[in-house]
């Protein structure tokens, strides 16, 4: 008997070994007390949150120049935070623009009012119920924050997308919210020949179907914000900002000047860009060289 016992064990050890990297690894539970954010990792068929190690470096101060958009997402986040009705949100427009700056400053001013941030792509957003199955009745209050949210010409997942969000965010707990960014408005590319057929109803001219049915998806989030190319001076105040807190850090002593003002917009102009993203990068590589200067 016994070394049957012995050898049954030995099978099973055996069986346990080979099955044992096909189980889901355990995942511990969050203290949401200490995590500020985290990321909706897919696992197979299911999925887990990850938690994040974030930076609080982000303040509303930074965002320069959008400060209708800056005071309009804060307000609507505040009464959030209060139990108020709050809107889901749209932030649409030019790439580098302070969207996704915009949602990270407001987790650093409200982080001690107990608003946490959670990444959810875009590919995963079918997950979303199950992501607010595990916030429910937390004390915290939840940001889903999805980055750069758009569909490409042929790509049928928005129907899917408008069905989750009418199906786990319209009866989602109080303690959860969606903000996206997206640099189309309606979030799916609109053609010319959209509407290249029009239906006569009774008198009444319809559009087509196609039109309506790509518009009712950005129509799922309450608050829309738009974020539009930077003009020269509005870039260049941008710029003006970065490196006086960049400078004030590293204890460097500049003034503004002409010759200043056309290296960034020459900096710009050599990007094809002028946003917020590129101001920050000239002032790092103007101050960086700066403090390599005074080494030398």
């Amino acid at each position: 008997m016994d070394s049957s016992l012995n050898a049954f064990l030995e099978r099973a050890d055996a069986v346990l070994a080979r099955l044992e990297p096909l189980l889901p690894v355990p995942r511990a539970v969050i203290d949401w007390e200490q995590c500020l954010a985290a990321r909706w990792q897919r696992d197979g068929r299911s999925g887990f949150l990850l938690p994040l190690d974030v930076s609080l470096d982000m303040r509303l101060s930074d965002l320069i120049g959008v400060d209708q958009q800056r005071d309009q997402l804060a307000r609507n986040t505040r009464q959030f935070l209060d139990g108020l009705p709050a809107n889901h949100a749209l932030l649409w427009g030019s790439r580098g623009t302070g969207k996704s700056s915009l949602i990270r400053a407001l987790l650093a001013e409200h982080a001690k009012g107990g608003l946490r941030l959670i990444e959810i792509e875009r590919d995963h957003l079918s997950d979303l119920p199950r992501v607010v199955e595990q916030l429910h009745k937390l004390p915290q209050r939840f940001v889903l924050f999805c980055d750069d949210l758009s569909f490409e010409a042929g790509e049928s997942d928005y129907r899917v997308l408008k069905s989750v969000l009418d199906g786990s965010l319209e009866q989602a707990p109080d303690n959860v919210l969606l903000y996206a960014t997206s640099n189309r408005r309606h979030l799916v590319p609109e053609k010319q020949s959209d509407n290249e057929h029009w239906q006569l109803v009774d008198g009444e001219v319809h559009p087509n179907e196609a039109v309506e049915d790509k518009i009712a998806l950005s129509d799922r989030f309450g608050l829309w914000l738009s974020f539009y190319p930077f003009t020269q001076d509005h870039f260049l105040s941008v710029v003006e900002h970065w490196i006086g807190e960049l400078a004030r850090r590293a204890g460097l002593v500049w003034e503004r000047s002409e010759e200043l003002d056309k290296l960034a917009i020459r900096w710009a102009t050599g990007r094809g860009n002028r946003n917020g993203r590129c101001a920050y990068q000239f002032a790092r590589y103007w101050v960086g060289l700066k403090l390599l200067e005074q080494k030398a």
